[in-house]
C-alpha cells in the first residue's frame, strides 16, 4: 500500500457546526475578508465557504 493511500484511509471527514459556518461568513459579509482569505485563515478550501 502506498503511503498516500494509507493517509486517504486514516483521515477524517471534518464536522462543520452551523456555528461556525456562521462566523466564517460573518469574516466576509461583516468584516471585509475575502472569501479565499476567510477560508486560508480558518484552513478550509476556497470552495467551501463559497457554497455556504
Amino acid at each position: 500500500m502506498l503511503a498516500i493511500e494509507r493517509c486517504l484511509m486514516t483521515m477524517q471527514r471534518r464536522t462543520i457546526t452551523p456555528e461556525f459556518k456562521r462566523e466564517a461568513a460573518s469574516l466576509v459579509l461583516d468584516q471585509g475578508y475575502s472569501h479565499i482569505e476567510a477560508a486560508r485563515s480558518l484552513g478550509l478550501i476556497e470552495s467551501a465557504l463559497r457554497r455556504w
